[in-house]
């Protein structure tokens, strides 16, 4: 019986070894975006026109990445409207530094309040590469209690020595600091060792007398006399006069060294809507929504009014950062960069029943596909089983001169567990219209 014992425990162990040799434990190059609810991603904010200046850089080389965000009129109820924000990248950790920021060109180094649903918002930063590796950076804006909000990601290289890496500012009295990732860290652990070091004296000095036992027997005794003794007055007071010369001197170092001070403090930026909006000379609205959950399909029915006054035709349907585009339309082929991550463009595109340009003041109703296992990979299906089972996105629109229209559609969804036509989603769409008339 030994024997087997010892056998079994020797297997495991080798299964257990084995099992180690086999598990990836580097650091984690992405992040878990994919892991937000898809209302929380379809319904608030939309990304596009997201630009990455360079996807390789050096230590301490900067870089910028740019966007415009649209906020959803079709906001989800269930998260906080954005009426506190703040504008950052969502990356790994600390792997690269924060240089600028800006948002409507306003720079963004406080949080902004009063975003507006409805209109278009431009986003800008600029960062520094600090930690060599291969890395997931987004674009990012945080919304007070609802959390960050992000678009779609790129894979930014990082090459050369962290070693390396400083970052050097000048203050406005003409100080120029070498570093300030580690400027004032000396200082910040010395105080934090004398206040340990007198934490540790005072904890010390009660751990050595009779603690709860001993104490607890003079409680019930009713000497509460005993527990309180001119040694530990005069050791309290002494703590009370070091801690207190302490901050003293410590107040009089710090207004001697920096003469120049300013208070810490908390304010909110007003965003100037003073960027000019696209145009929206189309006006869209959802007739029927369905997901083919064998096809990996989203297919919608849209009803879209030209209201301006040039031909307009669908060229891309956007949502989730994920980009569908009509490949059978040269303007909005060409809105989209070479290098734009291929992760965010299907290569599917979008079909569309009827892709003719809608005239001035013409009414119709279309069927749009847009097809992927994208739908799966990014974890977004999961909006069918929602509460609210709705869905959101973007519709661009372009003239013959690529001049591009926006229009938001919003809707409820339903899954469908049968591959449905094009065709048959657009008939039935025109019965109901017809009938509603």
């Amino acid at each position: 019986m030994r024997a087997f014992r010892k056998i079994a425990l020797l297997g495991l162990a080798v299964l257990i070894g084995g099992l180690a040799l086999t598990v990836d434990i580097r650091p984690a190059g992405a992040h878990g975006e994919r892991t937000q609810e898809p209302f929380f991603r379809m319904r608030s904010m939309q990304w596009y026109d997201v630009k990455w200046s360079k996807t390789k850089i050096n230590v301490n080389e900067e870089w910028e990445m740019s966007a415009k965000v649209y906020m959803m009129k079709d906001w989800p109820e269930t998260i906080a409207t954005p009426d506190l924000v703040f504008v950052s990248a969502l990356m790994p950790g600390p792997v690269m530094a924060r240089v600028e920021s800006y948002l409507n060109d306003v720079p963004a180094r406080q949080s902004f309040k009063n975003l507006e649903l409805g209109k278009h918002y431009e986003y800008k930063i600029k960062l520094k590469g600090r930690t060599p590796g291969r890395w997931h950076v987004h674009p990012e804006i945080a919304v007070h209690t609802a959390g960050p909000l992000v678009g779609p990601g790129e894979w930014i290289e990082v090459v050369g020595d962290q070693a390396d890496f400083v970052f050097p500012i000048e203050t406005m009295t003409g100080e120029k600091i070498a570093d300030l990732g580690t400027y004032g860290v000396l200082n910040v652990g010395m105080w934090h060792l004398i206040w340990l070091a007198i934490g540790a004296v005072w904890l010390l000095f009660w751990l050595l007398r009779p603690l709860l036992l001993p104490r607890f027997i003079a409680l019930q005794g009713g000497r509460e006399d005993l527990l309180i003794r001119r040694t530990d007055v005069v050791a309290g007071a002494m703590l009370f006069v070091v801690s207190l010369t302490l901050v003293f001197v410590s107040y009089y170092m710090g207004v001697s060294k920096y003469p120049n001070r300013v208070p810490l403090q908390v304010t909110v930026n007003e965003v100037t809507e003073h960027i000019q909006q696209p145009p929206q000379g189309i006006k869209a609205k959802v007739k029927r929504a369905t997901y083919d959950v064998p096809g990996r399909a989203l297919r919608v029915t849209i009803e879209a009014t030209n209201t301006g006054s040039t031909p307009l035709q669908l060229g891309e349907f956007t949502s989730s950062s994920l980009r569908f585009v009509n490949m059978n339309l040269p303007q909005a082929v060409a809105n989209v960069d070479a290098n734009y991550p291929k992760d965010w463009v299907p290569a599917g595109g979008l079909a569309i029943d009827d892709n003719r340009p809608i005239q001035p003041g013409e009414t119709r109703i279309m069927q749009v596909d847009a097809v992927d296992v994208a739908w799966e990979l990014e974890r977004l299906t999961s909006f069918i089983t929602d509460v609210d089972a709705r869905f959101g996105a973007l519709l661009f629109f372009y003239e013959a001169d690529g001049t591009r229209h926006i229009a938001e559609i919003a809707g409820p969804i339903l899954p469908v567990f049968k591959q449905e036509t094009a065709a048959a989603d657009t008939q039935e769409a025109v019965d109901v219209a017809a009938n509603a008339q």
